[in-house]
């Protein structure tokens, strides 16, 4: 049975569901939502992100190169399921600036927006844009600040009306059944929790996982922090994940990490639900095999863009 979201615990502190979860199996699953679990990533970039980015920060005339710099930062490269912020400066700041179809155009900057963005002290997220709001005293700042909040909002409008009826992959459902009598299983997403629990409980899914984390919780280094630290033995926790911030979180707390390969999901979930699973089960997954996994994982993401090479 899932956790509920909103509890009286949540109001206060939403991490604290995570910080609370009490292990009922010998290991742990974490796994990541979108582009991962579901074939969302695509159609929430393309349809969703990418015309209000367009829209929002005046690159109507650069629109076609801010497509593929969109789809390349978020979809195909090491930045692919980034935060939000983190991978609109990269487009706007760092890609289409050096991108041959901008044809001499200016690519408008934000560098307001963009320092905030830099800021590890800031919470890059709408409640986070809020505070920054709040708290400057630079009319610029705070312009430029409502900008990146109405476009993040927008956003998720854009989302909520957009991806339904989006199934998980094949191999998901399966390989959920095979994990829950063994292992722990919580989503593990940057993705608002409220998005996630309405696309899990549409396909039937939720009842799976023992906590659904989003955004809110913090970021996924944190979730897995607050749900495994001191509960499990290391190599009795697992990261499932389609982007390199997956495997990030999962290395920074010393866990083992299983790729879902972009463009190769169906084949990545069979071969989890098939063999790597009962490895990981059976104390076989660490070493070896994990970084066979790996090493063919970081070959499907590139640093350099085409055009750069």
């Amino acid at each position: 049975m899932i956790i509920p979201w909103d509890t009286e615990v949540a109001a206060v502190d939403p991490a604290q569901l995570l910080k609370d979860f009490e292990p009922r199996h010998e290991f742990f699953v974490g796994i990541d939502s979108d582009g991962c679990a579901f074939d969302t990533m695509g159609i929430k970039q393309r349809e969703c992100f990418c015309p209000w980015t367009i829209a929002y920060f005046g690159l109507q005339s650069v629109a076609q190169a801010a497509r593929e710099c969109k789809e390349f930062a978020d979809l195909f490269s090491k930045t692919r399921g980034g935060n939000r912020h983190k991978t609109t400066k990269r487009i706007i700041a760092e890609l289409l600036p050096s991108h041959p179809m901008t044809n001499g155009c200016t690519v408008p900057q934000y560098p307001h927006y963009f320092a905030w963005v830099d800021d590890p002290n800031s919470v890059l997220s709408n409640e986070g844009l809020e505070k920054a709001i709040e708290q400057t005293q630079d009319p610029q700042a705070k312009k430029e600040l409502e900008l990146a909040l109405a476009w993040s909002e927008r956003v998720n409008w854009a989302i909520e009306e957009i991806v339904k009826a989006m199934p998980p992959f094949p191999y998901v459902r399966e390989s959920l059944a095979k994990i829950r009598p063994l292992a722990d299983i919580i989503v593990v997403s940057g993705t608002p929790v409220e998005a996630l629990r309405r696309e899990w409980q549409e396909h039937d899914i939720a009842g799976y996982a023992a906590v659904i984390a989003g955004q809110e919780m913090g970021n996924k280094t944190q979730h897995l922090d607050y749900a495994t630290t001191g509960k499990y033995r290391q190599d009795n926790v697992l990261m499932i994940g389609d982007a390199p911030g997956d495997m990030e979180a999962a290395k920074k707390n010393d866990t083992l990490f299983y790729p879902i390969n972009p463009g190769d999901e169906v084949k990545s979930w069979k071969r989890f639900a098939d063999e790597a699973f009962d490895k990981f089960i059976e104390g076989r997954y660490a070493g070896e095999y994990e970084e066979r996994v790996i090493a063919e994982f970081d070959a499907y993401l590139p640093e350099l863009p085409p055009w750069e090479k």
